[in-house]
């Protein structure tokens, strides 16, 4: 009798980040913060919005994150968020054009998730579980789940 198991990887597992080292975050915020602008650039997301999707930055550390990202050290909660994000930015443009990939989020949306609401808005009002439900929702669209 032979038992059934999982099938072995050939791949390598990527090693987990531990978010709570501070040398990990500082290494990993300067890179996240560049995306997380260049991405709320490309979405054309409002500075309120984009702030809301950090976690409700003031405007005060906003505004100097956005000027000069070098040498700020993001905690554990921010540093998710824009993995969110940048996941569901790679999906969107993986399923669609540039053109419908940077709009997407801004368009209403009949997807029951959304209740004719955008994505957008749907994200900066839930947070994080609403971000890992959009990113979700694109994965399993691209097949990636």
């Amino acid at each position: 009798m032979t038992s059934l198991a999982y099938p072995s990887s050939r791949y390598e597992p990527s090693p987990l980040i531990d978010l709570q080292s501070k040398d990990e975050r500082e290494r990993l915020s300067p890179g996240a913060l560049k995306a997380f602008f260049n991405i709320m650039d490309r979405w054309e997301v409002r500075d309120e919005d984009a702030r809301q999707l950090l976690g409700g930055v003031t405007n005060g550390p906003y505004y100097e994150m956005k000027k000069d990202p070098q040498g700020r050290t993001l905690d554990a909660d921010r540093l998710v968020r824009i993995s969110y994000l940048v996941g569901i930015f790679k999906a969107l443009n993986i399923l669609h054009s540039p053109q419908l990939a940077d709009e997407w989020v801004r368009l209403a949306n009949t997807n029951r998730i959304f209740r004719g609401a955008t994505p957008l808005a749907f994200m900066v009002r839930g947070g994080v579980p609403a971000m890992q439900t959009v990113r979700r929702l694109l994965d399993a669209r691209r097949g990636g789940f």
